[in-house]
């Protein structure tokens, strides 16, 4: 009687740890990736791709997973947190922003990204350039923007506290890249902290960057830390600043505001 029940038993049971653990690799690969689509995450484990589709659906469900509303990318959630140390603070703002990115760029057409300090850079965490019909790159969740000559990165230098702006000033000047170096001067410097200060906003509208664009940037502040930079992106030829400005700042500064950071 006793052998009779384990025969039937054993292969259901090698047939759940099997689906077990394919969950946690799929899980594994989101959260080693940072924002991955259900056919990548299929190539990188050899899967068949109705396997992976069933198996993010259940970790959606479960609460561990999201996918984004901007690129269909799943990402690990805040609940991920409890499972190791790799989450990552980024993706929990990434979240709470991607509804508010979506109707902002309904309003302003252009596309909007959301990027977050990483080692002296800006790291696009969130977009809407694959939404927008204006948008000349779609690649751009997990890019890389440079502090000193992007808005995003000026605007995070300007609204973060002294000590962290110095830090990352001193980072800078150590790796010593040379496009950066004219934007390192001390009088130059000094002058885009104060005016970025000033207006609560920052601009890159010289072809500083990306000769072919112009963006602007805000601030995502709480409580004195800035946990990242709302940046709209226009062809420069299409739009002159002073326009953008007056069209683009106050509905970006109320997005900014509306963010639940934290919640």
């Amino acid at each position: 009687m006793s052998k009779e029940r384990t025969g039937p038993r054993a292969p259901r049971q090698s047939e759940g740890v099997r689906a077990f653990k394919r969950g946690l690799d799929v899980l594994r690969e989101v959260n080693r990736s940072g924002g991955i689509r259900a056919g990548d995450v299929a190539r990188a484990l050899d899967l068949p791709r109705p396997t992976v589709y069933r198996l993010l659906e259940t970790l959606e469900e479960l609460g561990y997973i999201a996918r984004s509303a901007s690129d269909d990318r799943f990402r690990v959630t805040r609940r991920a947190l409890s499972l190791g140390d790799g989450y990552d603070p980024g993706v929990v703002i990434c979240q709470a922003a991607a509804p508010y990115l979506a109707e902002l760029s309904k309003t302003l057409v252009w596309p909007v990204d959301l990027s977050t300090y990483e080692n002296a850079a800006m790291v696009v965490q969130e977009t809407t350039h694959a939404r927008s019909p204006l948008s000349i790159d779609r690649g751009m969740i997990g890019k890389r923007l440079p502090m000193l000559r992007t808005s995003a990165g000026r605007a995070y230098l300007a609204a973060c506290p002294d000590h962290e702006r110095e830090l990352i000033l001193n980072h800078l000047r150590r790796i010593d890249e040379a496009d950066d170096r004219p934007f390192l001067e001390t009088g130059r410097l000094a002058r885009m902290i104060a005016e970025t200060q000033s207006r609560g906003y920052a601009i890159r509208s010289e072809g500083e960057y990306n000769a072919k664009t112009a963006s602007i940037a805000v601030p995502i502040v709480r409580g004195g830390a800035v946990f990242g930079c709302i940046s709209i992106i226009w062809i420069r030829s299409a739009l002159a600043i002073e326009d953008a400005i007056a069209q683009f700042v106050g509905p970006m500064r109320d997005t900014s505001e509306a963010i639940p950071v934290g919640a």
